[in-house]
């Protein structure tokens, strides 16, 4: 016997075989179990999610010899020329071939005729939308009011391309796109009963490359297969779909921790040397990206599938917050400019060499890996906690650091001026802002955060804030932190005040101004205060 490919050895002969559309089972379940049928059904979703097999059981279900019923018992005659595909009452039509209005007529000349051997007439018209405007209105009231005897079930990709006309006489139901996780679990039922030894990283890879469709999965799992010699191992499924290995994708997000574009370079050659499709390259970092945006946010979900990855769990450590999700939306819209690049490869240097160029205050080459665990922020952390920069060796001359000896921290007043010093950008820097001073003894520093900007606290924003402190204050600090809701001003509440003077005087220079007035009077016209702006301040229109 001629081999059978898995897409249609394994294709759902029941209801209960049906994998993901458990919303559409349960409602033609429903009609059958009751009685209660339209004369015409609508399938849409995209390609390989089971319209044509659903249309097929349900064609089974209404001429079952056992009767219309959800379970149809698939050994009758009916059921198995079904099966088949040589059931006489079962005409299915590929829209595509006959667009002709003539042809549609023809199809529709035999509607009256009462089945051969069958319960009902069934019209299977696949692609519908491909019918031309005649064909549609040739269809119409045939599809309206269709001999008792007769159903028509119409399945396509592209349900906006029907007129309106057509959706109105049917029941619509959408099939989804399967989850990658629900087209693993399916190839892995398949090959156990195949007996066939696989790899569940392979499985993994060949789920999302179906891209939401079983068919194509089990299309890809045959090619698998075959390449594979009768097993299906990650390797040889990287090798075939053209992915790269998991280590070098960490290798490459190692490289962006640890700010080194040198390094950056190297694994992206090295990778060239696979022949890389470097848009697929591009899109295993963003979800590289995902997880390890996931594992900072809720760190018990890093690795919940059992594929944890310690190197993961590094990364997530290494890199801040803000980095990751800077690198994520770099690399988003880098995705659209690779089309226009000269070659692929560049395309993707330029991406990765721009999120190294606009990564804030990031750390400096060589601090990969991190030299400590993670501080986990516990649920219902206390207000007040103490916290070490976990780097105590002297910083390198910044902004933070160009005066000549240790600042002397006093009071509330020179709290702002060594915030001033400080160069912190992003919410670092509004961190800082947002703190006012309340004592420094020479090693711990306590500050009170004003209530506002309670939610800028995270740690890895902290981590920058006490770095950057070291430099101006000339030691290894510890910083205790008290949320507030009065007290004296904080820098950034001081610098909304003063803008508001600012503009205040801005405004009423204007107002008193020969010229404006002069202006006024001649033209009739008004001052609108909110488009003033005072001379050192941006403006905001």
């Amino acid at each position: 016997m001629s081999y059978q490919v898995l897409a249609r050895k394994w294709r759902p002969r029941s209801f209960s075989e049906m994998v993901g559309q458990g919303h559409v089972v349960r409602a033609l379940d429903n009609a059958l179990t009751r009685d209660q049928l339209h004369h015409a059904y609508l399938f849409t979703g995209t390609r390989g999610v089971g319209k044509t097999t659903l249309a097929r059981i349900f064609a089974k279900s209404l001429n079952c010899e056992q009767g219309v019923t959800p379970r149809p018992c698939g050994t009758c005659s009916a059921c198995r020329e079904i099966d088949e595909g040589r059931f006489a009452d079962l005409l299915e039509v590929d829209a595509a071939s006959r667009t002709k209005v003539d042809q549609t007529r023809e199809l529709l000349d035999n509607v009256p005729y009462a089945p051969v051997c069958g319960r009902y007439k069934v019209y299977l018209i696949d692609e519908v939308h491909m019918f031309s405007a005649g064909s549609f209105n040739a269809l119409l009231k045939t599809l309206e009011e269709p001999p008792p005897h007769v159903k028509f079930l119409l399945a396509t990709t592209d349900p906006q391309k029907l007129p309106v006309t057509v959706l109105s006489r049917c029941l619509q139901f959408n099939l989804k796109r399967l989850l990658p996780e629900q087209i693993r679990a399916q190839l892995a039922r398949i090959l156990t009963a195949e007996g066939i030894v696989y790899e569940e990283a392979a499985l993994r890879l060949l789920a999302q490359a179906a891209d939401g469709s079983v068919r194509d999965g089990l299309s890809m799992l045959d090619q698998a297969i075959a390449f594979g010699g009768g097993r299906v191992v990650e390797a040889d499924v990287r090798a075939m779909l053209g992915t790269l290995t998991r280590d070098l994708i960490l290798d490459l997000g190692e490289a962006l921790a640890c700010g080194a574009p040198a390094r950056v370079l190297e694994v992206v050659a090295h990778m060239a040397e696979h022949t890389p499709d470097f848009a697929g390259v591009l899109a295993e970092l963003l979800g590289l990206l995902h997880r390890l945006a996931v594992g900072q946010t809720v760190p018990e979900l890093l690795g919940q599938d059992g594929d944890a990855d310690p190197r993961e769990r590094s990364l997530a450590t290494a890199l801040a917050a803000e980095d990751v999700q800077l690198f994520y939306q770099i690399g988003l819209l880098g995705q659209r400019d690779l089309e226009l690049a000269p070659d692929p490869r560049t395309g993707l240097e330029m991406v990765l060499l721009r999120m190294l160029a606009f990564r804030p205050d990031g750390p400096q080459q060589g601090q990969y890996p991190p030299p400590s665990q993670p501080h986990q922020a516990a649920p219902g952390r206390p207000p007040v906690e103490i916290r070490q920069a976990p780097h105590p060796a002297p910083l390198a001359p910044t902004a933070a650091a160009v005066e000549p000896g240790p600042v002397r921290l006093v009071n509330n007043e020179d709290w702002h001026a060594l915030v001033g010093q400080l160069g912190l950008r992003g919410i670092a820097g509004q961190l800082a802002n947002n703190c006012q001073f309340e004592s420094w003894d020479g090693h711990l520093l306590r500050l009170c955060l004003d209530a506002s900007g309670a939610n800028l606290r995270v740690p890895s924003t902290e981590e920058r804030f006490i770095k950057a402190l070291q430099g101006p204050l000339g030691m290894q600090v510890q910083v205790q932190m008290r949320v507030f809701r009065a007290g004296s001003e904080t820098p950034a509440q001081r610098d909304t005040r003063q803008r508001a003077g600012r503009q205040q005087e801005a405004q009423r220079s204007m107002a008193e101004d020969p010229m404006v007035l002069a202006l006024q009077d001649t033209f009739d016209a008004q001052l609108l205060p909110d488009s003033i702006r005072s001379q050192d301040e941006p403006d905001q229109s």
